[in-house]
């Protein structure tokens, strides 16, 4: 083990009980600064939302902020501007993590999963991920995701293609687990209720659920966070000190069992307070400013 990772070891096992926002804001920081494994990019500036088109410029300028912090990126859609995002993580040194965004309407689905296939034929694609969280919204039926899955993987061949959902729906459907190459689950304790000192054993159980409905299979976290200020969910309390705790736990975790995880998210979108109430704008690790939060 080289020495930069024994220091972070050391570092992120520190017990930081009792210490103030301030030690653990810098705590952060440094925890920070020894990198990660994924990253969620986030690319909407304020006033956007997803249907408007995002520069180039933009997503230069974001790329620019995170890229001495992640490894990976992970992108959500492959139109209106964000089939540019894996092109840009490229010149960057940047793996990436492609999705094709898939809802209830089908030219749209088209046209998402085209501009997948392209951009994994061109070779700016490390992972391909053909939806996200269809089945959980209820956008298209089983046999429509499989259907779109199995187009996906005739014309991507040479890296692994797989879906992204809640870590559940991987055990409650095994056909959708059976065709995919690589199981790509999301895992929030906050969206389930759970206490913020409990919140790591809830997360490796929503890993390990995965896994074994994977049997055998690869399995990455494609998103995981907690929000840094908005209302109570049971009892999950979004806060700064949360979030900062969150976020030190899990890259513990990531790296002390070299779990691949892909942290959501790398900026705060002030959009995403109409799907998930008020703590939808406040997930980022930077905030819609691109100020960092720690």
């Amino acid at each position: 083990m080289s020495y930069k990772a024994e220091r972070f070891l050391s570092l992120a096992s520190l017990d930081y009980a009792g210490k103030s926002e301030k030690e653990l804001k810098l705590l952060c920081r440094e925890v920070l600064d020894e990198g990660m494994h994924g990253l969620c990019f986030s690319p909407y500036v304020e006033n956007q939302q997803p249907g408007d088109q995002i520069s180039e410029d933009q997503i230069h300028r974001r790329m620019e902020i995170i890229k001495p912090y992640t490894n990976w990126i992970r992108s959500f859609s492959c139109t209106e501007g964000n089939e540019a995002i894996p092109r840009i993580a490229k010149e960057y040194g940047i793996k990436t993590l492609v999705g094709a965004w898939l809802g209830d309407d089908p030219d749209i689905n088209n046209r998402e999963l085209e501009g997948l296939i392209k951009l994994a034929n061109e070779g700016f694609v490390d992972i391909a991920a053909i939806g996200n969280e269809v089945m959980y919204r209820g956008d298209l039926s089983e046999d429509e995701l499989l259907d779109f899955i199995k187009r996906g993987k005739e014309a991507i061949t040479h890296v692994p293609v797989g879906y992204v959902d809640a870590y559940y729906e991987f055990r409650e459907r095994p056909r959708i687990t059976e065709v995919c190459d690589v199981i790509l689950a999301n895992c929030y304790p906050f969206w389930e209720g759970c206490d913020l000192d409990y919140s790591l054993l809830y997360m490796k159980d929503m890993f390990r659920q995965a896994e074994r409905a994977g049997g055998g299979k690869k399995v990455i976290i494609s998103e995981t966070g907690w929000p840094s200020q908005g209302t109570n969910l049971d009892g999950a309390h979004p806060s700064l000190v949360n979030f900062i705790k969150y976020f030190i736990n899990t890259q513990k975790w990531s790296k002390e069992e070299a779990i691949e995880i892909f942290y959501f998210s790398s900026f705060d979108e002030s959009w995403k307070v109409g799907a998930e109430g008020d703590v939808g704008a406040f997930w980022g690790l930077w905030d819609k400013d691109e100020k960092l939060k720690f």
